[in-house]
């Protein structure tokens, strides 16, 4: 019983990370007027430039969103 408590706890820690990452990747991915990202990109436009930035953006979302999904099945599954 003690294991499934840890596994369950390990994979809605997991998931919240997700979440969270995916919500954040989400919101600072430039959409049709600049939204979040354009207000406090700032200096990391001279590192990175918009477009490097955005599709960074969009393959981080990618990634947060499959294991999002992924985590939810297995905690339904489990559950």
């Amino acid at each position: 019983m003690k294991g499934d408590f840890t596994v369950t706890i390990l994979l809605t820690v997991l998931q919240v990370i997700a979440c969270v990452g995916l919500i954040a990747t989400v919101l600072l991915q430039s959409g049709k007027s600049a939204g979040l990202s354009g207000s406090i990109t700032g200096g990391a436009e001279t590192f990175f430039g918009k477009k490097g930035m955005d599709d960074k953006f969009a393959t981080w979302s990618k990634v947060f969103a499959v294991a999002f999904m992924a985590l939810t099945f297995i905690m339904a599954v489990l559950g």
